[in-house]
């Protein structure tokens, strides 16, 4: 029953994933108009034989350290993010009243009729928005594999309080002064590509690692490119808090391993002493 379970959990979250990712791709190849870009779903593609090899070569139905599925699926969605948010840069439109042959076709479509209404950038934003909740819960339904239910559930706030400054990064780039700047985007897409290649590990990852890289972009853009808004500072200081937190436990971790290691030299030449 239990092996029966994990089954239909793995074909769940990997058709969630699949489906994310095949309107990702459609996207590309709306916004560029060129067939070439269904090559992106190579990806999602390999999961119906990624799903095969995980099932018949592991116990629990997922991997100890790496999640081959949650990589997969970033090899497809990645790729397209990078694609429309520079095809956004370069058109230096907030908006662009785009009217598609393959969104014409949809139109007869009840509940895709307001489709067409939706221009690049609010599509651009959905995606990335609903990119991010896919991870969270197709990270969720998928079997846990060897990790308790309590590494699981600080696994998935870790990925939350990630995907929150992932989003917010995003909304920087429809900042006046940031809009523009090729430079700006193309670092904060690399920061979101190194945040989200952290989404197949497996194991309960640390803050430390995640939150300096997002805490420097900010303070950049904050003090050079002059983008100080409400969410901004608060994002920043909570990045601030983070650091500050992970170098106060690492201090006293390593201040308690140095405790302990003086309490048995201690320890040793006294049982040295009544020795002798």
């Amino acid at each position: 029953m239990c092996r029966l379970l994990n089954i239909f959990l793995a074909l769940l979250s990997r058709f969630l994933f699949a489906a994310h990712g095949v309107v990702t791709v459609w996207q590309v190849v709306t916004v560029k108009g060129e067939p070439l870009y269904w090559l992106l779903l190579s990806g999602v593609a390999l999961l119906s034989v990624e799903m095969a090899l995980t099932l018949k070569c592991t116990r629990n139905a997922e991997w100890k350290w790496f999640s081959p599925m949650v990589f997969l699926y970033l090899s497809t969605v990645i790729p397209s993010i990078w694609f429309l948010e520079l095809s956004l840069l370069q058109s230096k439109l907030p908006v662009n009243d785009s009217s598609s042959h393959e969104l014409h076709l949809l139109a007869h479509i009840p509940i895709t009729a307001d489709i067409e209404e939706l221009g690049p950038e609010n599509w651009v934003a959905g995606l990335e928005q609903t990119m991010l909740i896919v991870l969270v819960l197709g990270r969720w339904l998928m079997p846990k594999g060897d990790m308790s239910r309590d590494q699981l559930s600080q696994l998935l706030m870790v990925y939350v309080g990630l995907g929150a400054d992932i989003l917010d990064i995003f909304d920087t780039f429809k900042e006046p002064e940031v809009k523009g700047n090729r430079v700006v985007v193309i670092v904060g897409l690399a920061l979101f590509s190194w945040a989200l290649m952290q989404f197949p590990l497996v194991l309960t990852q640390t803050r430390a690692s995640q939150d300096a890289p997002f805490l420097v972009y900010r303070l950049y853009l904050m003090i050079e490119e002059q983008v100080q808004n409400q969410l901004m500072i608060f994002f920043t200081c909570k990045n601030i808090l983070i650091v500050l937190l992970e170098l106060y436990r690492i201090f006293v971790v390593q201040f308690e391993q140095q405790c302990r290691g003086r309490q048995r030299l201690k320890s040793a030449k006294g049982s040295e002493f009544q020795f002798n």
